[in-house]
């Protein structure tokens, strides 16, 4: 399985980066390339339920592959979320279940922050995805 692009640079900026401070860093800059959601998008049936923080994730289809647009008023999640989309962009429904998000965060070093509130969170997150890919 080979991973998008910006997953592998991702990748790449993450296993440069040494100790949590640095990857905290990266992590927030992450969250910053996130396109941000119109007020319209921040919606109740666009809200993920499962997570702490207030998430929004909106949808759509374009020649067969996902595209996400997310948006949270928590900084680190944010940041969490951005490493989330760049992973699964352009994904069919069938790799969206079947994504193993542990691993993809173990893979960038930053499985030990994923709490497990925010861990549950980014599940919650990855559900709906899945959710909504298989109801369109």
């Amino acid at each position: 399985m080979t991973l998008p692009e910006q997953a592998c640079q991702a990748l790449e900026a993450f296993e440069q980066s040494k100790g949590w401070e640095q990857r905290a860093r990266l992590l927030m800059q992450w969250g910053e390339r996130l396109e941000p959601l119109e007020d319209t998008e921040k919606t109740e049936a666009n809200r993920v339920h499962g997570c702490e923080s207030l998430v929004w994730l909106v949808a759509e289809q374009v020649d067969g592959q996902w595209r996400f647009k997310a948006g949270s008023d928590a900084r680190l999640l944010r940041g969490l979320l951005a490493l989330l989309l760049v992973r699964v962009q352009g994904s069919g429904s069938a790799e969206l279940a079947t994504l193993d998000l542990h691993e993809w965060f173990t893979q960038l070093g930053l499985e030990r922050q994923l709490s497990p509130s925010r861990s549950n969170g980014l599940h919650a997150v990855l559900l709906r995805m899945a959710e909504l890919a298989s109801t369109r």
